[in-house]
C-alpha cells in the first residue's frame, strides 16, 4: 500500500497464557480512517495500546508516522493523539484547564497552549462549558472534551479507541461529524469500534478482527461481497424454531444468529431463493417464520466469518491489566 503511516507486521502479544495478538498484519494509508471492528477480547485495544507505545510486542515490528514503536517512543508520542474508551479527564479541573494540562505535557509554549484551548473548546462547542468542572459534564461532553484534548499538539496521526461507545445516539452522531471533519483535514485516524453502522459510516477501509488476528479487509462493500449479494432473512419467535429452521437450511448454506432467533442465507437466485427457502421450510412443518430479502450489512459479514455477533464477545486478553478489550 502506497504512503502507507501506520505499518504493522507479525504483531504478538500475550498477558500470561492469553493471547491477546496473535500475528497482526496491518497498514493505513495517510489521510484515511481504517475501521478496526470486532467484539470485545477480540485484540482491539491491545494493538492500539501497542501502537501508541503504551505496550511492548513480544513478538513483530511496527511503525507510525516513520517511528518505531519501541525504539522511537518518546519521539513517536509527539506526533500522535489518543482518545481511549474512556475519558482521560479530571473531573477536578474546568474543560480549560484539561485541554491545557495536556498542552503542557506536549511541553508547547503557554501562549499556544491557552491559544489552542481556546481554538479546540469552541471547534466541540464546549467554549460556555469551558470554565466548568467536568463534574457538571455529561458524558457526551465529556467525550468530546477527551477528543479535543488529544488534538492539542496538531497530531498528523489520531487514534480513537471506541470512542462512542456508551453514548446516546444523538451524542454518537455528534462525534461522527467531528471525526469525518478530521479526516477531511488529512488526518490519518485509526478508529476501534463494536458499533458495525459506525465503520460503515466512517470507515475509507474495515479491518475485522477476531481472536487477536485480521480475518478480512476491505472497504465495506468488499466485505458485504463477501456474503454473496442479497440476504434471506428468517426470523423465528424462539431459540428452538430459529435451531429448526437453521438446520433445515443447512443445506443451503445458513448461518444461525443463536442471540437474535435470527437465521440468514446468501440469496444466490434473489427471489427465487426466497420461495426455495420457504418450501423448505414448509416442508420441514415450520411455518411461523418471517421471511425476508435484504441487502447485506456488516452485521451479516462479521456473522459469516467469525460466527458470532460483533456484542458477543470472547475472552478478555487485557484482563492483566484491567483494560477491557
Amino acid at each position: 500500500m502506497a504512503d502507507s503511516v501506520i505499518i504493522v507486521r507479525g504483531v504478538h502479544k500475550a498477558f500470561g497464557k492469553v493471547k491477546a495478538l496473535g500475528g497482526v498484519d496491518l497498514e493505513v494509508e495517510g489521510g484515511t480512517i481504517l475501521g478496526l471492528l470486532g467484539p470485545n477480547g477480540a485484540g482491539k485495544t491491545t494493538l492500539v495500546r501497542t501502537l501508541t507505545t503504551l505496550l511492548t510486542p513480544d513478538q513483530g515490528t511496527a511503525t507510525v508516522a516513520g517511528f518505531d514503536v519501541v525504539k522511537q517512543a518518546s519521539d513517536l508520542r509527539r506526533v500522535i493523539g489518543l482518545a481511549g474508551q474512556y475519558a482521560a479527564v479530571d473531573e477536578h479541573l474546568t474543560g480549560r484547564e484539561n485541554i491545557e494540562l495536556v498542552g503542557r505535557l506536549y511541553h508547547l509554549p503557554k501562549a499556544e497552549v491557552r491559544a489552542r484551548a481556546t481554538e479546540l473548546l469552541a471547534r466541540f462547542d464546549l467554549t460556555e462549558a469551558g470554565d466548568r468542572t467536568l463534574k457538571t459534564y455529561s458524558g457526551g461532553m465529556r467525550r468530546r472534551l477527551d477528543l479535543a484534548a488529544s488534538l492539542v499538539a496538531d497530531p498528523d496521526v489520531i487514534f480513537l479507541d471506541e470512542p462512542t461507545t456508551g453514548l446516546d445516539p444523538r451524542s454518537r452522531l455528534a462525534l461522527w461529524d467531528i471525526i469525518a471533519g478530521l479526516r477531511r483535514e488529512g488526518k490519518t485516524i485509526l478508529l476501534t469500534t463494536q458499533y458495525l453502522e459506525e465503520a460503515d459510516q466512517l470507515a475509507d477501509r474495515i479491518a475485522v478482527v477476531d481472536q487477536g488476528v485480521i480475518i478480512a479487509e476491505g472497504t465495506a462493500n468488499e466485505l458485504k461481497a463477501k456474503v454473496g449479494g442479497d440476504v434471506v432473512e428468517i426470523e423465528m419467535r424462539d431459540p428452538a424454531g430459529a435451531r429448526r429452521a437453521h438446520a433445515a437450511l443447512a443445506g443451503r448454506g445458513a448461518t444461525l444468529d443463536a442471540d437474535t432467533m435470527r437465521v440468514w442465507l446468501p440469496a444466490t437466485q434473489g427471489s427465487r431463493t426466497v420461495a426455495h427457502a420457504i418450501n423448505t421450510l414448509d416442508e420441514a412443518g415450520i411455518h411461523d417464520a418471517e421471511v425476508s430479502l435484504r441487502r447485506p450489512t456488516l452485521d451479516d459479514v462479521f456473522l459469516a466469518l467469525t460466527g458470532k455477533a460483533t456484542e458477543s464477545g470472547g475472552a478478555d486478553e487485557d484482563a492483566a491489566t484491567g483494560v477491557k478489550a
